[in-house]
C-alpha cells in the first residue's frame, strides 16, 4: 500500500462517501469562506476539494490556511457528498470529483512552495520565462494533457509495430559526420585526438545496415540532431519514429503507416480516419497547390493560363512562355486586399524569387474598368475572358499571378495562396483531417550555386524502376523520379522514406552523380559500399517526425509545446543554461582550443551582458 496517499485526486466518487482517505498533491487553489477553508488539491489525474472546518480542528483550518499554491502537502480526512438541494447545489459539474470532497482532520505539509514567477492558471506570453521554470510550466493543465497525449501516441506507435513483427532495435548517438543537408553537431573525441564524433541526423545507413544484417523489420524512436535554424515545427534534437523492412513494396509501406496512424488516432484522441489515404504525385502537388506538402482543406488551385497569354501584348507574361516558362494564376474568391495586405503578399512573392506580384481586383466582372490593376490595360478582351472562364472569376474575386519557369511561378503561387487563406481567415477553427501521399518526388535538384546536383531526399534514395539504368549510365538530370514518398497532414508533413539502393554499383553512381569523388565516397560511406557486396536484400523505409504528430494531433502552435525540456528558438536551453562555457582541463581533454575572432567575441559579451540585464526575474 502506498504511504502517500490511498487514492488519486481523480479517483473519489460517491461510492466512497464515509470513506477514511489519504490524498496527496499540489495545493491548486485556497479559498477561506467565511473561515471554512476550501484547498482544491490537485495530482497529475485530477482535482479533489478538501475541507478544513474550524469548529472540527481551529489549528488545522488555519495552517491549511496559510498555504501558498503549489505547495505539496498530504491530506487525511473523510469523504462527504457535496450539499445538493433544490436551493442550494454545491456540486462541480466540471470535475470528475465534483459530487464529493474530503473533510479533512489531517494535514501534512511535504514541501512548502516559493512566490511563484507565474501563476499556472493564467496565459504567459512570456515563452523564454515559460522555459525558464519549465518544471512549473509542465504543472498546467494543458501541458499535462500534451504529455500524456505525447505518450498515448507513442504507446499505440510502439504497440502496432510490435504485432507487425518489427525490432525495437537502437542505434548508435556517437557516429561519423556524414554531411549532406543540415550540419552535424560534433563531439570531440578524447582518446582520438583531433577528431570528431557527430551526432546523427537520423539513424539513416545503421537501419540499412539492420537490413543487410537480415533483421528484417527494424523500428526505433529515435533521437535526432541537426544544427539548423530553428522554427516552429523545428528544434536541434528531435524524435523520430525511424522505421526499415526488407523485401518491400511502397505498397507495405503505405498500409503499415496508414493502419499505425488510424491506431494513433483512435487511441490517442478517439477519432476514426479513413484508410486508405489519398495519392498524389509530387508533380502534381506542385502543379495544383505550389507545395510539395500542400494544404487541401480550401480550394484556390493554381491553373496554368500559358495557353491563354502566350501571343499576349503583355511582354512580361508571354516572354516568360517565350523562355520556355509559364503563366500561373490562382483565385481568391471573395477576397478584397487591403494595401497593407497587398504589400505583404508582394514581398512573400519577391522572397519565393518573384520579382513583383502582378494581380487584378475584380470589382465588377461585367465590366473591364472594374477589373482594377495596371496589368489589365496590356490585356485584350479576349484574354481576361478567356481568364474568366479558366478561373470562374466573379465579382469580388482577386486574381494573382507568376510567371517565369515552372517549378518557381507554382511555389511563388503556393505561398501566396496560403497567406491569402491566412488573410481570409479560410482555416480558422477548421478542425478537418486531411491525410494524404505525395508520391514520385523528383531523385536529383540542380543546385546553382554549388553547380552540381544534390538529392531531393538522400542519397540513398532508390531512383523509379524505369530510371535505374539512366543513372547506372551517368544521365542525370531533375527529370529522373525517385521511389520516395512523403505523408502529409493537413499541409505538415509529417514523414517521409523512400525504397533504399541495395546494390553496389547503383549506390556508387548515385554517389558520382553527387559530384562525390571516389576518395570522399570511400571515406564517407565506404562501409556501406562494404555491405552491399555482401547480399544485401531491397529494402526501405520511412521516418514519422513524433514531435510535429503529437503538435498537429493535439492542435499545438509549436512542437514546444509538446516535447517536455525543449530549446527555445536560440537553441537555448534557458532552465539549465545550455550551451555554456566549460572550463580549460575540459578543453585541454579533448585536445580543443577556444579562439574567437575579436569581434565575435566582443559581439558574444555585449549579448551576454544584454540577456543578464533582462533574465526573467522570479
Amino acid at each position: 500500500m502506498n504511504s502517500y496517499r490511498t487514492h488519486s485526486c481523480d479517483e473519489l466518487r460517491l461510492s466512497d462517501v464515509g470513506k477514511d482517505v489519504t490524498l496527496a498533491g499540489w495545493v491548486d487553489t485556497v479559498r477561506d469562506h467565511g473561515g471554512v477553508i476550501f484547498i482544491d488539491l490537485r495530482d497529475r489525474e485530477g482535482k479533489t476539494q478538501v475541507v478544513f472546518h474550524p469548529e472540527n480542528n481551529a489549528e488545522l483550518a488555519k495552517q491549511a490556511e496559510s498555504l501558498r499554491v503549489e505547495s505539496v502537502i498530504q491530506v487525511t480526512g473523510k469523504v462527504d457528498a457535496r450539499l445538493k438541494t433544490d436551493e442550494v447545489d454545491a456540486t462541480n459539474p466540471d470535475l470528475a470529483t465534483g459530487e464529493v470532497e474530503v473533510s479533512a482532520n489531517g494535514l501534512k505539509v511535504l514541501n512548502r512552495a516559493a512566490v511563484l514567477p507565474f501563476q499556472l492558471d493564467r496565459p504567459v506570453n512570456n515563452e523564454d520565462l515559460r522555459l525558464k521554470y519549465r518544471f512549473l510550466d509542465l504543472r498546467r493543465p494543458n501541458m499535462q494533457r500534451n504529455m500524456i497525449l505525447r505518450h498515448r501516441i507513442t504507446k499505440a506507435m510502439r504497440d502496432y509495430l510490435d504485432e507487425q513483427g518489427f525490432l525495437e532495435l537502437e542505434t548508435p548517438i556517437l557516429s561519423k559526420s556524414t554531411p549532406e543537408g543540415a550540419r552535424d553537431y560534433l563531439v570531440p573525441s578524447r582518446v582520438c585526438p583531433g577528431k570528431f564524433y557527430a551526432l546523427p541526423q537520423s539513424p539513416q545507413q545503421y537501419k540499412q545496415l539492420l537490413m543487410v544484417a537480415g533483421l528484417e523489420k527494424y523500428f526505433q524512436i529515435a533521437r535526432c540532431f541537426r544544427d539548423e535554424d530553428l522554427r516552429a515545427d523545428r528544434q536541434p534534437e528531435f524524435t523520430q519514429v525511424d522505421i526499415e523492412a526488407s523485401f518491400i513494396t511502397p505498397e507495405d509501406i503505405y498500409t503499415w503507416i496508414e493502419q499505425m496512424l488510424k491506431r494513433v488516432f483512435k487511441e490517442s484522441v478517439g477519432r476514426d480516419i479513413p484508410t486508405p489515404f489519398p495519392r498524389m504525385t509530387w508533380h502534381d502537388a506542385m502543379n495544383q497547390y505550389g507545395s510539395d506538402k500542400p494544404e487541401r482543406r480550401f480550394e484556390m488551385k493554381i491553373a496554368d493560363c500559358s495557353d491563354i497569354f502566350a501571343n499576349s501584348d503583355f511582354r512580361v507574361f508571354s516572354g516568360a512562355i517565350a523562355n520556355g516558362g509559364v503563366v500561373k494564376a490562382i483565385n481568391a474568391k471573395g477576397f478584397a486586399p487591403s494595401v497593407g495586405q497587398i504589400d505583404a503578399l508582394t514581398q512573400t512573392a519577391v522572397e519565393a524569387g518573384a520579382k513583383g506580384l502582378a494581380f487584378i481586383k475584380v470589382r465588377d466582372v461585367e465590366k473591364r474598368e472594374e477589373w482594377k490593376s495596371p496589368v489589365t490595360k496590356r490585356l485584350t478582351d479576349d484574354e481576361l475572358q478567356a481568364l474568366r472562364e479558366r478561373l470562374g472569376i466573379e465579382s469580388g474575386d482577386c486574381i494573382f499571378f507568376a510567371a517565369g519557369e515552372w517549378e518557381e511561378s507554382c511555389t511563388i503561387l503556393g505561398r501566396v495562396r496560403l497567406q491569402c487563406a491566412d488573410f481570409m481567415e479560410l482555416l480558422k477553427d477548421n478542425h478537418e483531417v486531411d491525410l494524404f501521399w505525395v508520391t514520385r518526388f523528383p531523385m536529383f535538384a540542380w543546385d546553382k550555386e554549388e553547380g552540381r546536383y544534390v538529392a531531393i531526399h538522400h542519397p540513398f534514395t532508390r531512383p523509379v524502376p524505369e530510371d535505374v539504368d539512366k543513372v547506372l549510365n551517368g544521365e542525370i538530370s531533375t527529370e529522373l523520379c525517385a521511389e520516395a514518398y512523403d505523408v502529409i497532414f493537413n499541409g505538415n508533413e509529417l514523414g517521409g522514406g523512400s525504397l533504399r539502393i541495395h546494390e553496389k554499383d547503383l549506390q556508387d553512381a548515385t554517389f558520382r552523380a553527387l559530384g562525390l569523388d571516389e576518395k570522399t565516397i570511400h571515406e564517407r560511406f565506404g562501409h556501406l559500399l562494404s555491405a552491399f557486396s555482401f547480399g544485401a536484400p531491397p529494402h526501405g523505409g520511412l521516418a514519422l517526425g513524433l514531435d510535429r504528430v503529437v503538435m498537429l494531433i493535439g492542435e499545438c502552435e509549436s512542437i514546444r509545446e509538446v516535447i517536455p525540456f525543449p530549446k527555445n528558438n536560440r537553441a537555448v536551453d534557458l532552465m539549465c543554461e545550455a550551451p555554456d562555457t566549460v572550463d580549460a582541463t575540459q578543453l585541454r581533454d579533448i585536445h580543443i582550443q577556444v579562439k574567437l575572432p575579436e569581434k565575435l567575441r566582443q559581439k558574444l559579451e555585449a549579448e551576454a551582458a544584454a540577456e543578464a540585464a533582462n533574465q526573467p526575474q522570479a
